[in-house]
């Protein structure tokens, strides 16, 4: 439930998972900063630092002694069994007094005045939730080459004119930007009914479709932006961790996936490398979840047990 601290509730909190994050956590408070007022009310900006061990609280506690509408909250040690960014969404709501709740990264960028302007597009068409999957910033060639592969992939998986469709099962959001509203996220668990889930944005999309809720997924160009991954390793481990998961741990769509890197060739320079990465990602995030060992992000090491 959201705390009463307070007798007037801001219109949107933005929730912000925080590990290890200063390299981004700046740049991303304060696109939020820039975003018009929503309906004349200011947005309430949670940051929920996730044991970091650099210097993400210090700058969060630096923009919030200038900015009142900024608050960092401190996630408490994970508990058996929680996956660390379900654990700390779930803190952070907690905290919340928004009517509408916007899930989104540290590493995103949100573009001038965009956020009024989703907000009343969601009461306009009644949606429950609504997100976007990020316009991709590439800057190092492994990104160019990777990137744009796998989200063609992504593509052929998650139709979103099947996801906005309300008569069709399939649903999917992307965890760098969903716009849910408050009374929907607390009806379907919020966090806690998928706190030991990996694949998080598409399992809470999919209780809110399940329970009748209308959801929207599309892309975000125009509104918000990210780079993924700054290193190598990372993004090695980011897909590890998610691919096999987003093809339904099924083998048949795994080699449905390796034939798409052939059938669909591109003149791009970047294309065989890409190519080829991908497919050894495909392959090493069905060896880990195969064989049930372990995968790895931010530090940490979790089950491959998780759907």
């Amino acid at each position: 439930m959201a705390l009463s601290g307070a007798t007037h509730s801001p219109r949107v909190s933005v929730l912000i998972p925080a590990r290890n994050e200063q390299e981004n956590i700046a740049a991303c408070v304060e696109s939020l900063l820039a975003q018009d007022s929503v309906q004349g009310e200011p947005i309430e900006i949670i940051v929920a630092d996730d044991s970091s061990e650099d210097g993400t609280a210090r700058i969060v506690e630096s923009i919030a002694a200038r900015h009142p509408h900024v608050r960092l909250i401190r996630v408490p040690l994970l508990p058996a069994g929680w996956l660390g960014k379900n654990h700390a969404l779930h803190f952070a709501a907690q905290h919340a007094r928004g009517k509408w709740l916007l899930f989104t990264d540290s590493d995103t960028r949100h573009m001038p005045g965009q956020l009024a302007a989703v907000i009343q597009r969601a009461e306009r068409e009644r949606l429950d939730l609504l997100s976007f999957s990020p316009e991709q910033i590439t800057e190092a060639w492994w990104e160019q080459a990777v990137i744009p592969i796998i989200y063609d992939q992504l593509a052929q998986l998650y139709s979103f004119d099947r996801v906005n469709d309300p008569t069709d099962t399939q649903a999917a959001a992307n965890g760098q930007y969903i716009l849910m509203s408050r009374a929907v996220y607390d009806a379907v668990g919020g966090h806690e009914a998928i706190h030991g889930e990996v694949l998080e944005d598409v399992l809470l999309a999919r209780r809110v479709k399940q329970a009748g809720h209308r959801i929207w997924f599309g892309t975000g160009t125009g509104v918000v932006r990210t780079r993924m991954y700054r290193r190598f390793g990372d993004m090695w481990e980011g897909w590890t961790k998610n691919l096999f998961l987003l093809l339904g741990r099924d083998t048949r769509a795994l080699c449905a996936a390796a034939l798409r890197l052939v059938a669909r060739p591109r003149w791009s320079v970047y294309y065989p490398p890409g190519a080829a990465i991908v497919f050894l990602l495909l392959m090493n995030s069905y060896w880990r979840y195969s064989q049930n060992l372990d995968v790895s992000w931010k530090g940490r090491r979790y089950s491959s047990g998780g759907r």
